[in-house]
């Protein structure tokens, strides 16, 4: 290099979207069992605002550490959105449900409809979808129904309320992320994620005062409200937030087809819990319907929506 050629600032590494998405699937997979465990010691909305309050703690933290800019005005609103509804709804419902006892199964196979409530709900904000997503929305669907057949049992002493939660919680995930891909990305992840949890924590606040912020205390709580807050709500909603800001929505949401089959391998792998060959084909449908659903072509993807702050990763 010639002198006095200025040296080329070097980027920091992108890391792949399909890396990021692994770890996403393989977070997320783990708030279910440790989400029950916890149940076992908490009520369910006691239990949500020890988790949100210690992420929006956490997030914080990380925010004024990194000194990121804070949301503003109309920003502040579309976070508070996002925060009540893919947080203080979605989760504010599962929990509920499965306190109810709604089987895990069950909860999942609702859950796993979330790429194509997803979807649906992008249309009317002029979101294409293309015939392969649609496909692959099919294999997926089916893929995850097959996956959690086993686990999925009706129980009427659960109330139809507990049941209907689950859909709720479902509208919530759903209408949360097109949100949030459309209006609440632009925000750095830290302080967007802080205003999200502090939003979600106050709107579940009084449901957490009727049940009298009650919970055992025991060191099966702790360890696993210490899983939920550092694992799931800080390296889970992290990972979406980024994957929402890099991709189309209609793709990052056809992940979740992987989660409960990937529960299911984990389930098989660390519980040695039986693997039947009817699960074993709902991975591969999922798999394949989650190959088939991103594989949109370039030219039909939404734009992405503007940055206004780098990626911590990125």
């Amino acid at each position: 290099m010639p002198p006095g050629t200025p040296t080329p600032t070097a980027r920091p590494a992108r890391v792949p979207a399909a890396l990021l998405g692994l770890a996403f699937v393989l977070v997320w997979c783990t708030g279910y069992p440790v989400g029950k465990l916890a149940l076992g010691h908490s009520p369910p909305f006691t239990l949500l605002e020890l988790r949100f309050c210690g992420a929006g703690l956490i997030f914080t933290l990380l925010a004024l550490i990194g000194r990121v800019g804070w949301p503003q005005r109309h920003d502040i609103l579309h976070s508070a959105f996002v925060g009540a509804t893919s947080l203080a709804l979605q989760f504010g419902c599962i929990y509920f449900a499965a306190a109810r006892g709604v089987s895990m199964g069950l909860i999942a196979l609702v859950t796993g409809m979330m790429p194509i409530a997803t979807a649906l709900i992008g249309l009317a904000f002029g979101d294409p979808v293309g015939k392969l997503q649609w496909l692959g929305f099919a294999c997926g669907f089916t893929g995850v129904a097959l996956a959690v057949s086993a686990r999925i049992h009706l129980d009427s002493s659960a109330g139809i309320p507990a049941y209907a939660a689950m859909f709720a919680s479902l509208l919530g995930i759903s209408a949360g992320t097109v949100y949030q891909k459309r209006f609440a990305s632009a925000v750095d992840p830290r302080s967007g994620l802080a205003l999200q949890h502090a939003v979600g924590a106050a709107l579940l606040l009084p449901f957490a005062l009727h049940e009298g912020l009650h919970n055992d205390g025991s060191p099966a709580l702790l360890l696993s409200v210490g899983w939920l807050i550092g694992v799931n709500a800080v390296g889970g909603l992290g990972l979406l937030f980024l994957l929402l800001r890099r991709g189309a929505v209609n793709q990052v949401a056809a992940l979740f087809f992987l989660i409960p089959p990937v529960t299911a391998l984990m389930d098989y792998a660390v519980l040695r819990e039986p693997l039947t060959l009817l699960q074993a084909a709902g991975i591969v449908l999922a798999a394949l319907g989650v190959y088939l659903a991103t594989r949109t072509p370039f030219s039909a993807r939404p734009a992405a929506a503007p940055r206004s702050y780098p990626a911590p990763c990125e």
